[in-house]
């Protein structure tokens, strides 16, 4: 692994089109099962002896020696070209020179399609855009930067890879909708380099229903669709893990009991510190994923990690930024009127918030995040704790969505990964712990997935 440089928390200027949408009012919680929830971890106190240089020191240790791995970075093919890609130093949250910096080994680059009409040109239209972003991958790890990244297929792949000094590109598809009606595509995207696959996004899919349902009680197949039943069987049967971060909380129960193999969670928290966000899985969820075997990546989300903290945080930001927009005649937008504005325009108004934003840079510590604290890699381990306390430290692991929307202070971008290392020794995890929350974990659940679609195979003669 590659030595890094930076391991304070810095601070973030956000921008004002990243305001998180109000959520809904809560449902109430569903039943828990009877066993008891344990209270999350106490962070333990280092020895007495150790000064806080010598933690840092034993921690940018660990963070050496461990794989660290991040499953799910969203990406834009655009950056995926030869005169514009991750060996540059991009805005984009993550690129090869972020990942050296701040340590981090694996990245799952993400296969991501919105979700759209249940038609044959919506899907027709999906499918194009999911073989343009696996071809962008391919590009990066073949003809881009191939001394610098490689492409993993398996738990061993990793292993070597990063041996070998060079930084690991893997494969998530968020969305099977790129499927359309066809069952066979599972193996083709899995030929294709994809490990795991959520069912559904924003929106229900012709596979499955969207957590997104929640907020008006519609459902399209009160769980999973015939066809999506399917798709959980031929998962099993290829490799692929089935991912259950999007899904309904019912699609994810019919899931993980038809599953085979074990399920993940690639960027998902736990409910039960915030119960506002639909995305985040209940307890009930939580328990069902460990009793198959499978892992749950806490996600570094903002409003997902704390939904009061970041509303409030995004409005005294708001007033600052309005606050000076006005003194220099702008007038700030909200998201839905800045769609409405042709290339000009638009172009002219990131030209002003960024003017904006460069004049509030320097007053954010004391007029901002003095006053209404940003969310923090404190509260990002706060769900890693409470998941380790309900399900065992064995079905536990690390998430960004960097540039989908993740990022926190202190982990802002991959330069900034060593924060959360340290985050975890402060307290108290040991390195084997830290090596299981990193990558150990889904290693075993890859390698699981791998030995099912080998049995599965064997069986039906294939």
């Amino acid at each position: 692994m590659t030595p890094f440089n930076r391991f304070l928390i810095t601070p973030m200027l956000a921008s004002v089109l990243l305001i998180a949408c109000s959520p809904p009012e809560p449902p109430t919680p569903p039943p828990l099962p009877t066993e008891p929830v344990v209270a999350p971890m106490a962070a333990q106190e280092p020895a007495a002896a150790e000064t806080e240089e010598q933690m840092i020191a034993r921690a940018r240790a660990i963070h050496e020696r461990v794989i660290t791995l991040d499953t799910h970075a969203d990406i834009n093919t655009a950056n995926f070209t030869l005169d514009n890609n991750y060996t540059m130093d991009l805005s984009t949250q993550v690129t090869l020179p972020k990942m050296i910096e701040g340590g981090l080994d694996v990245a799952w680059f993400i296969v991501y399609t919105g979700q759209g009409p249940l038609t044959d040109e919506g899907y027709a239209a999906a499918y194009a855009n999911a073989i343009d972003k696996f071809t962008a991958i391919e590009r990066l790890v073949t003809e881009i930067a191939p001394d610098a990244i490689e492409i993993a297929y398996t738990s061993e792949d990793v292993r070597r890879i990063d041996a070998s000094g060079k930084k690991v590109a893997m494969i998530g598809i968020e969305n099977a909708y790129p499927m359309g009606t066809d069952i066979s595509r599972v193996r083709e995207f899995y030929e294709l380099g994809g490990r795991y696959m959520s069912l559904a996004h924003n929106g229900h899919s012709q596979f499955a229903d969207s957590n997104t349902g929640e907020a008006t009680g519609e459902w399209l197949h009160n769980g999973l669709s015939e066809l999506g039943r399917q798709a959980v069987a031929e998962m099993n049967k290829w490799g692929i893990i089935v991912d259950v971060s999007h899904p309904s909380m019912e699609a994810n129960k019919q899931t993980i009991e038809l599953s085979r193999a074990p399920v993940m969670a690639s960027h998902s928290s736990a409910r039960a510190l915030d119960p506002n966000v639909s995305r985040n899985l209940w307890d009930e969820e939580l328990l069902a994923i460990r009793d198959n075997g499978g892992i749950v990546h806490a996600v570094a989300f903002r409003a997902y990690l704390d939904s009061e903290k970041h509303a409030a945080n995004r409005a005294a930001l708001l007033a600052l930024q309005t606050e000076i927009a006005g003194t220099m005649g702008y007038t700030l937008l909200t998201p839905a009127e800045l769609r409405e504005l042709d290339a000009d325009a638009r172009a002219t108004y990131n030209s002003q918030l960024a003017e904006i934003n460069a004049a509030a840079a320097p007053r954010i510590a004391a007029e901002v995040n003095a006053v209404a604290p940003p969310v923090d890699v404190v509260d990002f381990v706060d769900h890693i704790d409470y998941m380790v306390n309900l399900i065992g430290i064995d079905h536990v692991g690390i998430s960004s969505d960097f540039d989908g929307g993740g990022g926190i202070e202190g982990w802002q971008d991959a330069s900034e990964t060593f924060n959360v290392t340290l985050e975890l020794v402060r307290r108290g995890y040991s390195e084997e712990d830290i090596a299981k929350l990193w990558s150990e974990n889904l290693f075993r659940v890859m390698d699981e997935v791998a030995r099912t679609a080998e049995e599965i195979q064997a069986a039906e003669g294939v």
